[in-house]
């Protein structure tokens, strides 16, 4: 049997009508899936290029986490601080009240007041802690090991030279005794209501005693205060940057395979009518044969 072999026009038509259909192909998985690029066959430069810049956006926003995390416990420290300089103030105020007061019973009661409200100083420090950090006070090792320590990474390098991070350490035993002002305020072994209740001058120098112990409490308070605020904000313009440097990294991402869906459905359009078009040409070389094969009908 002899091969029937089709026309010049007809081939080229055929072979045109592929490649459009190809085309209309590869444009529809482009407006589907938005990408102009879907895997390495498409580009694999860019594919790479893209899927590098995105898993390091993902490492990144591994380390924004963290870094909100640190900002929260640091939060937490300052918010046990600022109570802890409330109570600080009420217990100098409870103080100059039993200056002011000439009976020895009013000022035992004020130092009776004055101790229940100063162990709540210790309970503030204990519950001021995030995630199970606690940068006043440590809970679960001995007092004298001080607080906990918040180390906070920068950046997604594993090298030990490379890695940018932060340390913040905790309140440490000698200025949590301090804020406490133990020594001063406890004063003689009776403590504060048998020495406060007493007549003449040994309870008003007490009392100045506890007094200029708290003022320095107080001081110490807001240094520590001020040292984690300044940490945080540091914190915060880490944790901005990265967030930045995350959206760059996407972006750059983006525009390597990303397709342009406008553009995409402008080709779409103009490659169906480009196959309408190809298949009346397709017809019309068809029908250009019709007359040889009559004669051979004939």
């Amino acid at each position: 049997m002899a091969d029937i072999n089709q026309t010049t026009a007809t081939r080229t038509n055929l072979l045109s009508l592929q490649r459009t259909g190809d085309l209309i192909g590869r444009t529809q998985q482009r407006l589907a899936t938005g990408l102009k690029v879907n895997s390495a066959i498409d580009d694999a430069q860019a594919f790479f290029k893209a899927r590098n810049l995105n898993a390091r956006a993902g490492d990144l926003s591994s380390i924004k986490d963290t870094i909100g995390s640190g900002i929260a416990t640091i939060r937490a420290a300052i918010q046990g601080l600022e109570a802890i300089e409330s109570t600080l103030k009420q217990l100098k105020a409870l103080a100059q009240s039993a200056i002011a007061s000439p009976e020895s019973s009013t000022r035992a009661k004020l130092a009776s007041q004055f101790n229940e409200l100063r162990s709540q100083v210790d309970n503030l420090a204990e519950d001021a802690d995030f995630d199970g950090v606690n940068l006043l006070k440590n809970r679960t090792a001995a007092f004298a090991a001080g607080a906990d320590q918040l180390d906070v990474r920068f950046n997604e390098r594993t090298t030990t030279a490379a890695i940018n991070q932060l340390t913040v350490s905790g309140l440490n035993t000698t200025d949590f005794q301090s804020i406490l002002a133990r020594s001063a305020l406890a004063t003689g072994t009776a403590g504060a209501t048998t020495v406060w209740g007493q007549t003449g001058t040994a309870a008003i120098t007490a009392i100045n005693r506890a007094i200029r112990s708290l003022d320095s409490a107080l001081v110490t308070v807001r240094q520590v205060s001020q040292t984690f605020g300044t940490n945080s904000s540091l914190f915060e313009i880490r944790r901005q940057f990265t967030e930045n440097l995350i959206n760059t990294l996407k972006g750059g991402a983006s525009q390597l395979v990303n397709a342009d869906l406008n553009e995409e459905s402008a080709n779409l359009q103009s490659l169906l009518t480009r196959q309408q078009l190809g298949t009346i040409s397709l017809s019309i070389a068809q029908q250009s044969e019709q007359p040889v094969l009559r004669l051979f009908s004939n």
